[in-house]
Protein backbone atom coordinates (compact mmCIF):
# COMPACT_ATOMS: atom_id res chain seq x y z
CA UNK A 1 0.00 0.00 0.00
CA UNK A 2 2.78 2.41 0.94
CA UNK A 3 6.14 2.94 -0.74
CA UNK A 4 7.77 2.88 2.70
CA UNK A 5 6.91 3.40 6.37
CA UNK A 6 9.07 6.15 7.87
CA UNK A 7 9.37 6.99 11.56
CA UNK A 8 10.36 10.59 12.23
CA UNK A 9 12.18 11.20 15.51
CA UNK A 10 11.43 14.88 15.95
CA UNK A 11 8.32 16.49 14.49
CA UNK A 12 9.12 20.20 14.21
CA UNK A 13 8.96 22.41 11.14
CA UNK A 14 11.73 20.58 9.31
CA UNK A 15 10.05 17.26 10.04
CA UNK A 16 6.76 18.70 8.78
CA UNK A 17 8.22 19.58 5.38
CA UNK A 18 9.88 16.17 5.19
CA UNK A 19 6.57 14.49 6.03
CA UNK A 20 4.82 16.48 3.30
CA UNK A 21 7.46 15.36 0.79
CA UNK A 22 7.08 11.77 1.97
CA UNK A 23 3.30 11.82 1.65
CA UNK A 24 3.61 13.14 -1.89
CA UNK A 25 5.62 10.03 -2.78
CA UNK A 26 3.13 7.70 -1.15
CA UNK A 27 4.98 6.97 2.10
CA UNK A 28 3.44 6.30 5.50
CA UNK A 29 4.77 8.64 8.20
CA UNK A 30 4.83 8.14 11.97
CA UNK A 31 5.82 11.39 13.68
CA UNK A 32 7.33 11.29 17.19
CA UNK A 33 8.09 14.19 19.51
CA UNK A 34 8.06 15.13 23.17
CA UNK A 35 4.86 17.21 22.92
CA UNK A 36 1.44 16.79 21.35
CA UNK A 37 0.34 18.47 18.11
CA UNK A 38 3.91 19.08 16.95
CA UNK A 39 4.01 20.40 13.36
CA UNK A 40 4.82 17.11 11.58
CA UNK A 41 2.18 15.26 13.60
CA UNK A 42 -0.47 17.38 11.91
CA UNK A 43 0.31 15.85 8.49
CA UNK A 44 1.44 12.36 9.55
CA UNK A 45 -0.47 9.06 9.47
CA UNK A 46 0.23 8.33 13.14
CA UNK A 47 2.10 9.91 16.02
CA UNK A 48 3.75 9.05 19.32
CA UNK A 49 4.54 11.41 22.20
CA UNK A 50 7.63 10.63 24.27
CA UNK A 51 11.08 12.00 24.98
CA UNK A 52 13.54 10.95 22.29
CA UNK A 53 16.10 10.60 25.10
CA UNK A 54 14.04 7.78 26.64
CA UNK A 55 15.61 4.71 25.08
CA UNK A 56 12.93 2.31 26.30
CA UNK A 57 10.13 4.46 24.86
CA UNK A 58 12.05 4.80 21.60
CA UNK A 59 12.49 1.05 21.25
CA UNK A 60 8.83 0.46 22.11
CA UNK A 61 7.68 2.89 19.40
CA UNK A 62 9.90 1.22 16.81
CA UNK A 63 8.68 -2.26 17.73
CA UNK A 64 5.06 -1.07 17.68
CA UNK A 65 5.14 0.58 14.24
CA UNK A 66 7.94 -1.45 12.61
CA UNK A 67 9.15 1.26 10.21
CA UNK A 68 11.23 0.54 7.13
CA UNK A 69 13.44 3.49 8.04
CA UNK A 70 13.99 5.44 11.28
CA UNK A 71 14.64 9.10 10.39
CA UNK A 72 16.18 11.25 13.18
CA UNK A 73 15.19 14.90 12.75
CA UNK A 74 16.58 16.36 16.00
CA UNK A 75 19.84 16.08 17.92
CA UNK A 76 18.45 15.15 21.34
CA UNK A 77 17.95 11.41 20.83
CA UNK A 78 19.17 8.38 22.77
CA UNK A 79 21.72 7.52 20.09
CA UNK A 80 22.96 4.45 21.96
CA UNK A 81 19.51 2.93 21.47
CA UNK A 82 19.62 3.94 17.80
CA UNK A 83 22.91 2.11 17.41
CA UNK A 84 21.50 -0.97 19.13
CA UNK A 85 18.43 -0.90 16.89
CA UNK A 86 20.60 -0.54 13.80
CA UNK A 87 22.77 -3.47 14.89
CA UNK A 88 19.59 -5.53 15.30
CA UNK A 89 18.62 -4.87 11.69
CA UNK A 90 16.54 -1.68 11.82
CA UNK A 91 17.63 0.94 9.30
CA UNK A 92 18.56 4.42 10.57
CA UNK A 93 18.95 7.27 8.06
CA UNK A 94 21.55 8.32 7.25
CA UNK A 95 23.18 6.10 9.90
CA UNK A 96 23.33 5.60 13.65
CA UNK A 97 27.00 6.60 13.49
CA UNK A 98 26.05 9.97 11.98
CA UNK A 99 23.42 10.53 14.67
CA UNK A 100 25.83 9.58 17.47
CA UNK A 101 28.72 11.74 16.31
CA UNK A 102 26.59 14.82 15.61
CA UNK A 103 24.35 14.72 18.67
CA UNK A 104 27.12 16.50 20.54
CA UNK A 105 29.56 19.05 19.13
CA UNK A 106 32.50 17.29 20.76
CA UNK A 107 31.90 14.11 18.78
CA UNK A 108 31.72 15.65 15.33
CA UNK A 109 34.46 18.22 15.99
CA UNK A 110 36.98 15.62 17.13
CA UNK A 111 35.96 13.33 14.28
CA UNK A 112 36.39 16.08 11.68
CA UNK A 113 39.61 17.54 13.06
CA UNK A 114 41.43 14.55 14.52
CA UNK A 115 40.31 11.63 12.36
CA UNK A 116 39.61 13.30 9.01
CA UNK A 117 42.05 16.21 9.17
CA UNK A 118 39.52 18.87 8.12
CA UNK A 119 40.39 22.50 8.71
CA UNK A 120 38.66 23.71 11.90
CA UNK A 121 39.11 26.50 14.42
CA UNK A 122 41.27 25.83 17.49
CA UNK A 123 39.10 24.42 20.28
CA UNK A 124 38.99 22.86 23.71
CA UNK A 125 36.18 21.26 25.73
CA UNK A 126 35.36 22.30 29.28
CA UNK A 127 33.20 20.87 32.06
CA UNK A 128 33.75 23.65 34.58
CA UNK A 129 34.41 27.40 34.73
CA UNK A 130 38.04 26.66 35.52
CA UNK A 131 38.47 24.44 32.47
CA UNK A 132 36.79 27.06 30.29
CA UNK A 133 39.23 29.71 31.53
CA UNK A 134 42.17 27.37 30.95
CA UNK A 135 40.99 26.77 27.39
CA UNK A 136 41.71 30.34 26.35
CA UNK A 137 45.44 29.64 26.67
CA UNK A 138 45.00 27.45 23.58
CA UNK A 139 42.21 29.16 21.62
CA UNK A 140 42.96 32.79 22.50
CA UNK A 141 40.61 35.76 22.92
CA UNK A 142 38.01 36.57 21.87
CA UNK A 143 36.52 33.09 21.90
CA UNK A 144 33.13 31.48 21.29
CA UNK A 145 31.56 29.36 24.03
CA UNK A 146 28.61 27.04 23.34
CA UNK A 147 27.09 23.82 24.71
CA UNK A 148 28.22 20.59 23.11
CA UNK A 149 24.52 19.74 22.76
CA UNK A 150 21.90 22.35 21.89
CA UNK A 151 19.65 23.37 19.03
CA UNK A 152 19.21 26.51 16.95
CA UNK A 153 22.26 28.18 18.46
CA UNK A 154 20.92 28.22 22.03
CA UNK A 155 23.53 28.90 24.68
CA UNK A 156 26.13 30.36 22.31
CA UNK A 157 27.98 33.55 23.15
CA UNK A 158 31.27 35.33 22.50
CA UNK A 159 33.66 36.16 25.34
CA UNK A 160 36.03 39.02 24.59
CA UNK A 161 37.86 39.06 27.91
CA UNK A 162 38.88 36.42 30.45
CA UNK A 163 36.34 37.90 32.86
CA UNK A 164 33.53 37.12 30.41
CA UNK A 165 34.47 33.46 29.93
CA UNK A 166 32.92 32.28 33.21
CA UNK A 167 29.61 33.97 32.45
CA UNK A 168 29.68 32.52 28.93
CA UNK A 169 30.22 29.05 30.42
CA UNK A 170 27.26 29.50 32.77
CA UNK A 171 25.07 30.72 29.90
CA UNK A 172 26.01 27.72 27.76
CA UNK A 173 25.25 25.22 30.54
CA UNK A 174 21.93 26.93 31.34
CA UNK A 175 20.81 26.62 27.72
CA UNK A 176 22.14 23.17 26.86
CA UNK A 177 20.14 20.07 26.02
CA UNK A 178 20.73 16.85 27.92
CA UNK A 179 22.31 16.44 31.35
CA UNK A 180 26.01 16.81 30.59
CA UNK A 181 27.43 20.24 31.55
CA UNK A 182 30.07 20.32 28.83
CA UNK A 183 30.89 23.20 26.49
CA UNK A 184 33.18 23.83 23.57
CA UNK A 185 35.45 26.86 23.75
CA UNK A 186 36.70 27.70 20.30
CA UNK A 187 38.80 30.26 18.51
CA UNK A 188 36.86 33.27 17.26
CA UNK A 189 37.17 33.27 13.49
CA UNK A 190 37.06 36.70 11.86
CA UNK A 191 35.13 35.21 8.97
CA UNK A 192 33.77 36.97 5.92
CA UNK A 193 30.64 34.83 5.82
CA UNK A 194 29.03 31.62 7.06
CA UNK A 195 27.62 29.08 4.64
CA UNK A 196 25.70 25.83 4.72
CA UNK A 197 26.70 23.35 2.04
CA UNK A 198 23.85 20.87 1.67
CA UNK A 199 25.55 17.62 0.69
CA UNK A 200 23.57 14.58 -0.41
CA UNK A 201 24.85 11.02 -0.23
CA UNK A 202 22.65 8.93 -2.50
CA UNK A 203 22.62 5.77 -4.59
CA UNK A 204 23.82 7.82 -7.58
CA UNK A 205 26.74 9.40 -5.72
CA UNK A 206 27.46 12.51 -3.65
CA UNK A 207 25.81 15.73 -4.77
CA UNK A 208 26.16 19.35 -3.65
CA UNK A 209 23.55 22.08 -3.61
CA UNK A 210 24.59 25.65 -4.26
CA UNK A 211 26.00 27.15 -1.03
CA UNK A 212 23.54 28.86 1.30
CA UNK A 213 24.54 32.03 3.12
CA UNK A 214 22.93 33.03 6.38
CA UNK A 215 22.87 35.73 9.04
CA UNK A 216 22.75 34.75 12.68
CA UNK A 217 21.55 36.64 15.72
CA UNK A 218 21.71 35.30 19.27
CA UNK A 219 23.11 32.07 17.84
CA UNK A 220 20.16 31.39 15.54
CA UNK A 221 19.60 32.16 11.88
CA UNK A 222 17.45 35.11 10.85
CA UNK A 223 17.82 35.10 7.07
CA UNK A 224 19.31 32.66 4.60
CA UNK A 225 19.92 32.99 0.88
CA UNK A 226 21.00 30.90 -2.07
CA UNK A 227 23.35 31.02 -3.87
CA UNK A 228 25.97 32.45 -1.52
CA UNK A 229 28.90 34.04 -3.35
CA UNK A 230 32.13 32.06 -3.03
CA UNK A 231 35.41 31.94 -4.89
CA UNK A 232 35.54 28.78 -7.06
CA UNK A 233 38.62 27.41 -5.27
CA UNK A 234 37.06 28.01 -1.85
CA UNK A 235 33.86 26.27 -2.92
CA UNK A 236 35.86 23.31 -4.19
CA UNK A 237 37.64 23.10 -0.83
CA UNK A 238 34.30 23.14 1.03
CA UNK A 239 32.90 20.46 -1.28
CA UNK A 240 35.97 18.29 -0.83
CA UNK A 241 35.76 18.54 2.97
CA UNK A 242 32.00 17.97 3.00
CA UNK A 243 32.31 14.95 0.73
CA UNK A 244 35.01 13.48 2.94
CA UNK A 245 33.04 13.76 6.18
CA UNK A 246 29.77 12.60 4.62
CA UNK A 247 31.43 9.51 3.13
CA UNK A 248 33.03 8.72 6.49
CA UNK A 249 29.73 8.98 8.37
CA UNK A 250 28.06 6.58 5.95
CA UNK A 251 24.49 6.01 4.87
CA UNK A 252 22.23 7.88 2.48
CA UNK A 253 20.57 11.22 3.15
CA UNK A 254 21.21 14.96 3.22
CA UNK A 255 23.83 16.58 5.45
CA UNK A 256 23.91 20.26 6.35
CA UNK A 257 27.65 20.99 6.49
CA UNK A 258 28.49 24.43 7.89
CA UNK A 259 31.65 26.39 7.09
CA UNK A 260 33.19 29.71 7.99
CA UNK A 261 34.57 31.45 4.91
CA UNK A 262 37.62 33.59 5.67
CA UNK A 263 39.40 34.88 2.59
CA UNK A 264 40.10 31.83 0.45
CA UNK A 265 39.69 29.39 3.39
CA UNK A 266 36.67 27.18 4.04
CA UNK A 267 36.81 26.27 7.74
CA UNK A 268 34.62 23.38 8.91
CA UNK A 269 32.26 24.38 11.72
CA UNK A 270 29.41 21.90 12.28
CA UNK A 271 27.32 19.23 10.60
CA UNK A 272 23.72 18.03 10.83
CA UNK A 273 22.84 14.65 9.24
CA UNK A 274 19.38 15.90 8.24
CA UNK A 275 17.71 18.87 6.53
CA UNK A 276 19.05 22.18 7.84
CA UNK A 277 17.03 25.15 9.07
CA UNK A 278 18.89 27.56 6.78
CA UNK A 279 17.91 25.22 3.93
CA UNK A 280 14.26 26.28 4.21
CA UNK A 281 15.21 28.62 1.36
CA UNK A 282 15.39 25.60 -0.95
CA UNK A 283 11.59 25.44 -0.87
CA UNK A 284 11.70 28.20 -3.49
CA UNK A 285 15.32 28.22 -4.71
CA UNK A 286 15.79 24.74 -6.13
CA UNK A 287 14.17 21.50 -7.18
CA UNK A 288 14.25 19.01 -5.56
CA UNK A 289 14.28 20.96 -2.28
CA UNK A 290 16.31 19.74 0.69
CA UNK A 291 13.44 17.68 2.12
CA UNK A 292 12.77 15.94 -1.18
CA UNK A 293 16.49 15.27 -1.58
CA UNK A 294 16.67 13.71 1.89
CA UNK A 295 13.67 11.53 1.11
CA UNK A 296 14.94 10.42 -2.31
CA UNK A 297 18.34 9.54 -0.91
CA UNK A 298 16.80 7.55 1.95
CA UNK A 299 14.55 5.64 -0.44
CA UNK A 300 17.40 4.82 -2.82
CA UNK A 301 15.92 6.98 -5.59
CA UNK A 302 17.99 9.11 -8.00
CA UNK A 303 18.81 12.63 -6.80
CA UNK A 304 20.29 14.36 -9.84
CA UNK A 305 19.72 16.72 -11.49
CA UNK A 306 19.34 19.48 -8.87
CA UNK A 307 17.91 22.50 -10.70
CA UNK A 308 18.35 26.03 -9.38
CA UNK A 309 15.56 28.62 -9.71
CA UNK A 310 17.69 31.74 -9.27
CA UNK A 311 18.41 33.98 -6.26
CA UNK A 312 16.08 33.33 -3.32
CA UNK A 313 15.93 33.96 0.41
CA UNK A 314 14.13 33.05 3.63
CA UNK A 315 13.42 35.24 6.66
CA UNK A 316 12.08 33.94 9.96
CA UNK A 317 8.92 34.96 11.80
CA UNK A 318 9.58 34.98 15.54
CA UNK A 319 7.44 35.04 18.67
CA UNK A 320 8.34 37.49 21.42
CA UNK A 321 6.71 35.82 24.41
CA UNK A 322 5.26 32.57 25.73
CA UNK A 323 1.62 31.85 24.98
CA UNK A 324 -0.77 29.09 23.98
CA UNK A 325 -3.44 31.54 22.81
CA UNK A 326 -2.34 33.42 19.74
CA UNK A 327 -3.14 34.04 16.08
CA UNK A 328 -1.41 35.49 13.02
CA UNK A 329 -2.19 38.82 11.39
CA UNK A 330 -0.77 40.40 8.24
CA UNK A 331 -0.80 37.18 6.23
CA UNK A 332 -2.70 38.75 3.32
CA UNK A 333 -0.33 41.70 3.23
CA UNK A 334 2.72 39.41 3.20
CA UNK A 335 1.35 37.26 0.40
CA UNK A 336 0.44 40.37 -1.60
CA UNK A 337 4.17 41.12 -1.94
CA UNK A 338 4.59 37.95 -4.00
CA UNK A 339 6.43 36.09 -1.25
CA UNK A 340 5.47 32.65 0.04
CA UNK A 341 4.81 31.78 3.68
CA UNK A 342 5.22 28.65 5.76
CA UNK A 343 3.47 28.93 9.13
CA UNK A 344 4.57 25.96 11.18
CA UNK A 345 1.51 25.22 13.29
CA UNK A 346 3.35 25.09 16.60
CA UNK A 347 0.83 24.96 19.46
CA UNK A 348 2.80 27.25 21.74
CA UNK A 349 4.95 30.34 21.34
CA UNK A 350 8.15 31.04 23.25
CA UNK A 351 10.37 34.09 23.18
CA UNK A 352 12.38 34.05 19.92
CA UNK A 353 10.79 30.77 18.83
CA UNK A 354 10.46 30.36 15.07
CA UNK A 355 6.79 30.25 14.19
CA UNK A 356 7.10 30.60 10.43
CA UNK A 357 9.23 31.73 7.54
CA UNK A 358 8.79 33.99 4.53
CA UNK A 359 10.31 32.86 1.22
CA UNK A 360 11.05 35.09 -1.74
CA UNK A 361 12.87 35.22 -5.06
CA UNK A 362 14.59 38.19 -6.66
CA UNK A 363 16.82 39.32 -9.50
CA UNK A 364 19.70 39.25 -7.02
CA UNK A 365 20.38 37.73 -3.61
CA UNK A 366 20.19 41.18 -2.05
CA UNK A 367 16.79 41.82 -3.59
CA UNK A 368 15.51 38.40 -2.52
CA UNK A 369 16.65 38.95 1.10
CA UNK A 370 15.01 42.39 1.23
CA UNK A 371 11.78 40.93 -0.18
CA UNK A 372 11.74 38.04 2.33
CA UNK A 373 12.49 40.35 5.28
CA UNK A 374 9.74 42.74 4.20
CA UNK A 375 7.20 39.93 3.91
CA UNK A 376 8.18 38.37 7.24
CA UNK A 377 7.85 41.76 8.91
CA UNK A 378 4.24 42.06 7.80
CA UNK A 379 3.24 38.89 9.67
CA UNK A 380 2.49 39.55 13.33
CA UNK A 381 1.53 37.37 16.24
CA UNK A 382 -1.54 38.53 18.13
CA UNK A 383 -1.67 37.23 21.69
CA UNK A 384 -4.89 36.75 23.59
CA UNK A 385 -5.07 37.50 27.28
CA UNK A 386 -4.33 34.31 29.21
Amino acid sequence: MFLARLMLLGAGELGREFAIAAKRLGCEVIACDRYERAPAMQVADACEVFSMLDGAALRAAVEKHRPNVIVPEIEAIDTATLATLEAAGWRVAPSAKAAQLTMNRDGIRDFAAQELGLETSRYRFAESREEALAAIDHVGLPCVVKPVMSSSGKGQSTARTAEEVGAAYDYAVANMRGDRPRVIVEEFIAFDSEITLLTVSAADGIHYCDPIGHRQEAGDYRESWQPAAMQPATLRSAQSQAGKVVAALGGHGIFGVEFFVAGDRAIFSELSPRPHDTGMVTLVSQSPNEFELHLRAILGLPVAPILQSGPAASAVILADRESERFSFTGVAEALATGAELRLFGKPKTLRNRRMGVALARGDSVEQAVAHAVDAAGKVRLRYEEE
